[in-house]
This record gives C-alpha cells, structure tokens and sequence, in this order.
C-alpha cells in the first residue's frame, strides 16, 4: 500500500484527463479506493465515462447513477467540470491518498467485522453530506444513495431487507419516520450533533449483533439499549 500511495502522490499530477487516469493501474486503484470503489477497478471504461462527463449537467452520467459516491469522486477529480482538473493542485495527491488509507485501514477491520467497519464509515460518509448546503430532502437522498451509509440507517432503524424495492419516494418517508421515532426529528441534519450520531452507530450495532445472533450482550440490556433509543 505504501508503494502504490508513494506512487500516486508523485504522478497524480501528470494526469489531464479522465482517459489518463484509468489508463494507468496503480493511479486508478488508489483513486476508485479512495471512495470505496474498489471492486470497480475492472471497469475503466465506465468510469472514464463518469468522470469525462462531470457533474454541472443534469444528464451528467454521475448524476444518474444511484452510488452517489461516483458524484463525489467526479466532482472532486473535476475532469468533466473544469478546463483544469483538480490533480493539478499541489494538495490533491496528499488528500487523496489519506481517504485511500483510512478506506484500506476499514476494509481491514471488515474482514474481521462487516459491523464494525460500516459503523466506523458513519462519521465520514454522513459528515460529507450534512456539510453541504443543500435541502433536507437532497440529503436524505444522498444518504440513500451511499451504499455503505444506507446500510447502517437501515438497520439502526429496523427496516427489512425487501424495503429499497419501494418506491424512492416512499422509501424517504419511512426514513424521515423511522427517524422521528427513535430519535425526535425527522430531520437528518439532526445527525450533525456527535451525540445523535454515536445514538445512531450504537443502535445500528445492536441490532446488527441481535440479527447475526452474536450479542454478546444479555437480553436485558439488548432491550435497555433499544428502549433507550425509542
């Protein structure tokens, strides 16, 4: 890991374009990991498509799509958006390699603990998007469209697996109810403070141990814990 990051931090800034970066192997995997998107590293031409295409047109191929991470990704290369990309800049390499890292390090853990690694991904994944400036909506939306982060509301919030064959538009109100009854508000940007945040991440681990028959916890205090958060 340290040869193929010491890599990319000396050649990312050689790259211009989007056909550049997924020409070149060890740059890609760095790049697709930093948002873990690893097991894409097969499909270069779709991702060159991504990212050739940006992200400022509705019809842009990135907004489409229902990972949302390839909008992040996208939008923070610049390829498609800006005459000049942002592997020009002199910090890209740097930020881009510590994402990769903090990814690597949390698949790491999942190989031990599926659980464990989606839980330590809530703070970064759900931090991205209450920063933005956007609606309610467009952030509960983001979250949805976040594998990794959607997979934690849902079981924090006891939604069953058949759940995201609703409609989106159903699915968002289930989310913004499930929310208000175990945490007060149905709003996400509730989740900003740390404490409704470790709320979160405590239930969803709960919950994740009861449904893999793996509590190590007593009944009484599984049902304390849940109580706790209705």
């Amino acid at each position: 890991m340290q040869r193929d990051t010491n890599y990319f931090v000396e050649n990312i800034g050689k790259i211009q374009t989007a056909e550049e970066l997924v020409g070149d192997y060890r740059l890609l995997k760095v790049a697709l990991g930093a948002y873990g998107l690893d097991d894409d590293i097969g499909n270069r031409f779709f991702v060159q498509k991504v990212l050739e295409d940006g992200t400022l047109d509705t019809d842009d191929l990135a907004n489409k799509l229902s990972d949302k991470r390839y909008l992040e990704m996208a939008q923070d290369f610049g390829f498609g958006d800006f005459d000049i990309p942002s592997t020009q800049l002199s910090d890209f390499g740097a930020k881009t390699v510590e994402a990769y890292k903090e990814r690597q390090f949390e698949i790491a853990v999942g190989e031990q603990s599926q659980d464990l690694r989606l839980a330590m991904s809530l703070d970064r994944d759900l931090g991205e998007i209450l920063k933005k400036s956007s609606s309610d909506e467009t952030k509960w939306f983001s979250m949805m469209g976040n594998p990794p982060l959607r997979s934690v509301f849902e079981t924090a919030l006891g939604l069953p697996s058949s759940f995201g064959t609703l409609d989106l538009d159903q699915q968002l109100e289930e989310f913004r109810n499930k929310s208000e009854q175990y945490f007060g508000s149905s709003e996400i940007d509730q989740f900003s403070d740390p404490e409704k945040r470790e709320e979160l991440n405590r239930l969803f681990l709960v919950r994740s141990q009861i449904a893999n028959g793996t509590a190590s916890m007593s009944g009484g205090a599984i049902a304390l814990t849940l109580l706790q958060n209705i």
